[in-house]
Formats: C-alpha cells, sequence, structure tokens
C-alpha cells in the first residue's frame, strides 16, 4: 500500500505561482507513475500532469504547457507540481496519485493510490 501526503496550495492572486508537493510512502518498486489531477466544484476530476518515475518522461494537459512543471526527488519519494502564471481557471483540489505501471495514463481509474489533495485558489 502507497501513502500520498499532498501539501503547497494556498491562495494566490493571477499571475503567481504555488509548488505544490506529493511525498509517497510505501513504495516497494521503482517501476510506476506519478500524476496529478484537478477538480473544481461542478467539473469532473480533470488530468494535470504525469511523470515516469524511471525515464523522468513527462505529459501535461494542453491547458497548462508552458506555465506547469512536474518533477520528482527519487531521494525524497516526492514529486512536485510548480505551477506558474497561476489563472483563475486554476482554482481547484489538487490530487497527487500513484500508479504501479511505467506507462503513464490521463485517466484517473488508471491510478491505485491517491491523497487526500491540496486546495489551491487563484483570486481574479
Amino acid at each position: 500500500q502507497v501513502q500520498l501526503v499532498e501539501s503547497g496550495g494556498g491562495l494566490v492572486q493571477a499571475g503567481g505561482s504555488l509548488r505544490l508537493s506529493c511525498a509517497a510512502s510505501g513504495r516497494t518498486s521503482s517501476n510506476f507513475a506519478m500524476a496529478w489531477f484537478r477538480q473544481a466544484p461542478g467539473k469532473e476530476r480533470e488530468f494535470v500532469a504525469a511523470i515516469a518515475w524511471g525515464g523522468s518522461t513527462v505529459k501535461y494537459v494542453d491547458s497548462v504547457k508552458g506555465r506547469f512543471t512536474i518533477s520528482r526527488d527519487s531521494a525524497k519519494n516526492t514529486v512536485y507540481l510548480r505551477m506558474d502564471s497561476l489563472k483563475h481557471e486554476d482554482t481547484a483540489l489538487y490530487y497527487c496519485a500513484h500508479r504501479l505501471s511505467i506507462t503513464m495514463s490521463t485517466m484517473t481509474a488508471a491510478y491505485d493510490y491517491w491523497g487526500q489533495g491540496t486546495q489551491v485558489t487563484v483570486s481574479s
């Protein structure tokens, strides 16, 4: 079993930046992928970014390309999401997810473990 704990959310003005962190524990294999999803009120959970642990290949949803950067620190078992040029539309509860596969996925059902979420609120 994998436990994921997100941190770094908060309130920021449009155009500002935040860095989210997700610390993982209980992982037994290096063959996995991690991702960030977000869910705004009244909307479906949306894929944001993913990273394959072994090769550090990444994937982003189009709406955040050029603004968000996903990265990882293997020694700390931590994945990060650097968010720059934040927009009001980025306001959501951000979730960290873990998938026991070398293949990244944009689907929520593909991930086995989830954190409890960290709130990001971007004021207009």
